[in-house]
């Protein structure tokens, strides 16, 4: 079937780059599916994962933020606002994340910016969602 490249990007480093089968990522509509030969697309992300498999069978799981996410033929590249691949997020951060979201949205203080407190939530829910950890 073949291979794409599937690179990821911060603002603040390259977070993966190799050679895939395939990749679903978190379109703002629903997760996408993309294969080799895939036709051009370009699509806005939402905080999620990001599966990769490789050749062999092996799944890659990447927490994202939010990004874009640009398509073709032979190379999928993602810019994301933030994004960490599973071995690399803390888990227990990410717990008080979620919970602290929670809360927030809960118990709904004065002056809560409810769009920040959905997104913060989210955000956790991904990296935690990545890690295997709910």
């Amino acid at each position: 079937m073949g291979t794409l490249r599937l690179e990821v990007f911060t603002p603040q480093r390259r977070v993966f780059c190799a050679a895939v089968a395939s990749v679903i990522a978190p379109g703002l509509e629903g997760y996408l599916g993309i294969l080799p030969r895939h036709a051009p697309l370009l699509a806005v992300l939402k905080a999620g994962v990001v599966y990769c498999r490789d050749a062999e069978g092996k799944t890659e799981r990447l927490a994202v933020s939010g990004g874009i996410l640009e398509a073709g033929p032979v190379k999928v590249i993602i810019l994301a606002d933030e994004a960490e691949l599973a071995g690399e997020i803390d888990v227990e951060r990410a717990r008080r994340a979620k919970e602290r979201a929670e809360k927030r949205l809960r118990e709904r203080p004065a002056g809560l910016d409810l769009a920040r407190a959905e997104a913060a939530l989210q955000r956790s829910l991904a990296r935690l969602k990545a890690a295997r950890a709910i």
